[in-house]
């Protein structure tokens, strides 16, 4: 009987092991189970609408905490739709999406810290991608905070504010990529993007048009800073508030969009439908720089999936982007019939560059560290109070200096050397995801000329997501998917040698 043992043994440690992976949830569930019904009670006697939110935020506490992926899918398609309410509107301080990463991050950190068993080793594994992100990160905030620190500069609220922007984004790719570890969870951050981009898009050349009252339903809560006469121009801003932003998204979709199809060939008609709607809706954008980046992308695709045949369909969708925007199209050509025979904007952009920016930037040393994390200056002509600097590059020395521009191009070509390799063969949804990613830095580079595509709200929550899709696929053998690879075999092991056990108990008796 001594051969029985083992059989035993080894059976209440694998039920010793569970009870500890269950205890947390367990005991959380005990909790919730006795104190959510009195909390729930006790607020619906003060206000329903607070009760409802409540519960409608437990529950989705619950749902992330058994499955993480689903903050992913929110995060990618929530925020196109949401970005464009101003900060305060409907949460204090934060945008939504601002105000939804932050709440995923801090549930994950929790689950995280629950879940971990102590005396697991953690390894930090960092890619060159990832460096290069967090090397412009850190010299848009620490190094020109520091450097005004040094002048005796005042630091204002706007310059911190600016200064968390990059580590804003870096909490979305931290999100993406601690919670997808599958390639069909990648599969769904596709479709949720896509998904998202058509309401955008579609959004977009409805207001246009003005048909529908969708114009009146942006009119609600996405006017930027009050400021209700940007939606009277038929130009397509849509949920993003930006009609570069719009655009830029939409561009990103449809690299996605296409090399989905080229991947799978199904869901055929939807995609073709999506991809019409996001080239019509760059067009209603009203963006000359818009047009620009869509022909970059356009060919950066044909590049990306080796099938350069493709851009023999590229005249046929323009001309049908042109005939269903033409309100804006019309709108941004009228532009050249003024005096000077350039569109206003054009003129208004030189000159404020020329009068709020580059006489500081250019003064004395303020080139080599930058100017102040700030991209704006108080303007009270202006209709919402501010005036944005209009060049990219000129905003990479004005909020970093010359590290900001060294950490962009370092940046710049490391994404694109492993975008490219990555998206080589389409073998997985994460390189579908790899030409996305490609195609947003290529076209960021082009558009940094005119505007900081690489801070615009939507354009850089796209990007970071996608470059963190890219990389599933790429773990190492000690990363959470191979993890669970590794317990399914231990598992297999554990259970072979139980039923060894039995067999040599049963010989025994």
């Amino acid at each position: 009987m001594t051969v029985a043992a083992p059989s035993v043994l080894l059976g209440s440690g694998q039920a010793t092991d569970r009870a500890r992976r269950l205890r947390p949830d367990l005991v959380g569930l005990v909790v919730a189970g006795v104190c959510l019904p009195v909390l729930l009670g006790a607020l619906v006697a003060v206000s329903a609408m607070a009760a409802l939110a409540v519960a409608a935020v437990i529950g989705l506490s619950i749902v992330i905490w058994r499955k993480p992926a689903v903050a992913a899918y929110l995060i990618i398609f929530l925020t196109p739709l949401v970005a464009g309410i101003d900060r305060g509107r409907i949460v204090p301080v934060l945008r939504p999406n601002e105000a939804l990463a932050v709440f995923f991050a801090g549930l994950l950190t929790l689950r995280f810290f629950v879940q971990y068993r102590p005396g697991t080793a953690l390894r930090l594994r960092v890619s060159r991608i990832e460096a290069s992100l967090i090397a412009i990160a850190i010299t848009t905030s620490i190094t020109p905070l520091a450097w005004m620190f040094l002048q005796g500069k005042d630091i204002s609220a706007d310059d911190i504010t600016y200064a968390l922007v990059l580590w804003k984004f870096l909490g979305v790719y931290a999100i993406v990529r601690g919670t997808v570890h599958t390639q069909r969870q990648v599969w769904f951050c596709l479709w949720a993007s896509v998904l998202s981009a058509v309401i955008l898009g579609g959004l977009a050349i409805l207001q246009t048009l003005d048909v529908l009252g969708v114009r009146a339903l942006l009119m609600t809560y996405w006017v930027p800073f009050g400021f209700e006469a940007q939606l009277e121009i038929p130009r397509g801003s849509s949920t993003l508030s930006l009609p570069a932003a719009t655009a830029d998204v939409l561009i990103f979709n449809l690299a996605i969009a296409v090399a989905m199809l080229w991947k799978s060939r199904r869901q055929i008609a939807l995609l073709v439908i999506a991809c019409l709607v996001f080239v019509i809706g760059t067009f209603a954008a009203g963006e000359f720089s818009s047009v620009l980046g869509l022909v970059v992308a356009v060919i950066c695709i044909a590049f990306a999936l080796r099938r350069l045949d493709l851009l023999k369909y590229a005249p046929v969708g323009l001309s049908v982007a042109v005939i269903a925007a033409w309100p804006a199209v019309t709108h941004r050509l009228e532009g050249f019939q003024s005096a000077q025979g350039l569109p206003n904007s054009w003129i208004v952009r030189w000159y404020n560059l020329q009068t709020y920016f580059w006489p500081d930037l250019f003064h004395g040393s303020n080139v080599l560290f930058g100017v102040r994390p700030s991209a704006r200056v108080v303007v009270l002509t202006q209709g919402t109070g501010y005036v944005w600097i209009e060049s990219g590059y000129t905003w990479l020395l004005w909020g970093g200096g010359i590290p900001l521009f060294a950490a962009y191009v370092w940046f710049c070509r490391v994404s694109i050397k492993e975008l490219w390799l990555r998206c080589r063969d389409l073998t997985d949804w994460s390189a579908v995801a790899a030409v996305g990613a490609l195609t947003a830095v290529v076209v960021i580079i082009a558009l940094m000329n005119f505007d900081p595509h690489l801070t615009y709200r939507g354009t850089a929550d796209l990007l970071f997501a996608l470059l963190a899709l890219a990389a599933v696929g790429k773990d190492p053998p000690d990363t959470a998917q191979a993890q669970e690879s590794e317990d399914t075999v231990e598992n297999s092991q554990r259970g072979a040698m139980m039923r060894s056990a039995d067999t040599l108990t049963g010989v025994d008796r």
